[in-house]
Parts: structure tokens; C-alpha cells; sequence
């Protein structure tokens, strides 16, 4: 039954993230892919809350699973930022597809640490 727990976390995330990537880039008048980038940093960043507060015994492994696996899962997505990457590489924005990657990167480590961080400081 755990990937029923999944299943209805992607559920509302696959839908979350397209709206948001929709929204986010209409704010941006720019080739860079600013929606995916935002949905990918904020799921791991609730993917630190939510490893922080089931690590602290706060949450049980059923919430990783609706939350970490299936919404943050769904949420999130190598993919599109896959394709807009090598898009903007082939496009001559070299500049902005190497930003994107290391952006992605070392924003996504950065906002998993402070999840954690901020589970660990509620949750101890």
C-alpha cells in the first residue's frame, strides 16, 4: 500500500509544478528557465524538511513517501531541466546554460541543507 502513498503525492505535485513553472516564467521576460529552476529548489527544500523531520523521528516514513518520494518527486524534474539546458546551449545562451546547471545545483544542496537544518532546529 506505500505506492498508493506516492501515487497521491505525485498526484498533486505533477499538477503543482506545472502550474508554478507556468506562473513563475510569466513573471520573466527572460530565455532562462526560471519555472523549473524555482519548482526544483523549493521541492528540495521541502525534501530536507520532511528527511530532517522523519530522521528526528517527527514524522513517520509513510510521510516521506507521500511527501518526499511522491510530491517532491512529482514536484521536481531533471528532465525539463535537462532539455531546457541543452535548449539554451544550442541556442547560443551557453552563459545561461552553464548558470543553470551550476545555479540548479548549488542552490537545490543549499535548500536540502537548510531544510534539514530547519528540521532539525524545530524538531531536534
Amino acid at each position: 500500500m506505500n505506492w498508493l502513498l506516492v501515487i497521491a503525492g505525485a498526484v498533486v505535485g505533477a499538477p503543482l509544478r506545472y502550474l508554478t513553472d507556468r506562473a513563475v516564467q510569466a513573471r520573466h521576460d527572460s530565455v532562462f528557465p526560471w519555472g523549473t529552476f524555482t519548482v526544483n529548489v523549493a521541492a528540495t527544500l521541502v525534501l530536507g524538511l520532511v528527511t530532517g523531520a522523519v530522521t528526528a523521528g517527527a514524522a513517520s516514513p509513510r510521510v516521506a513517501l507521500l511527501i518526499g518520494t511522491g510530491w517532491c518527486g512529482a514536484l521536481s524534474t531533471c528532465s525539463t531541466f535537462s532539455y531546457e539546458t541543452l535548449r539554451l546551449a544550442e541556442t547560443g545562451s551557453r552563459t545561461l546554460a552553464l548558470l543553470n546547471v551550476v545555479g540548479s545545483v548549488f542552490a537545490a544542496i543549499g535548500a536540502a541543507t537548510l531544510g534539514v537544518a530547519l528540521s532539525r532546529a524545530i524538531w531536534g
